[in-house]
């Protein structure tokens, strides 16, 4: 049974402009609906999760890629809030880093990650990547509906 079509919300928690950009461009290549937000800290990215202040009207996201190295509160802090909070612990969490240390790793899967993805640095693997991520997660896996 194919899925009906509707437009989904992805947050993209990651610091680095030039990152957000190569992501987004991906997104944009998806055959979705994709509504895309980006948080450039750890702090702000719980704001926007929470509907602090600006975020009052935030989306609740389908899906979020995290980074680990952000300032204010890092990646595996954020991921440790998210999923220890019943309102928001199934939306899926995609580590997005350039980090690969297997204790980290480990880690990461302890915190309850849904998956650890190091970003490759060629733009057609990133692409790659991010297009397979966005396939399982919003057309191959059912996702939690939404409730707001």
């Amino acid at each position: 049974m194919k899925k009906v079509a509707r437009y989904y919300d992805i947050l993209i928690m990651e610091d680095r402009p030039a990152d957000i950009r190569l992501i987004q461009e991906a997104l944009g290549e998806v055959d979705e609906k994709i509504n895309i937000s980006v948080a450039m800290d750890g702090e702000e990215g719980l704001d926007f999760l929470y509907k602090k202040d600006k975020y009052h009207d935030a989306p609740t996201p389908d899906l979020i890629f995290l980074d680990l190295n952000m300032p204010k509160k890092e990646g595996k802090e954020v991921l440790r809030v998210v999923k220890n909070d019943d309102a928001l612990k199934a939306i899926p969490i995609i580590v997005l880093t350039n980090s690969y240390h297997p204790n980290e790793i480990m880690e990461v899967y302890k915190l309850h990650a849904n998956s650890y993805v190091h970003k490759p640095l060629d733009f057609d693997d990133f692409r790659r990547a991010i297009a397979t991520i966005v396939g399982f997660w919003l057309s191959t896996a059912e996702i939690p509906p939404k409730t707001d």
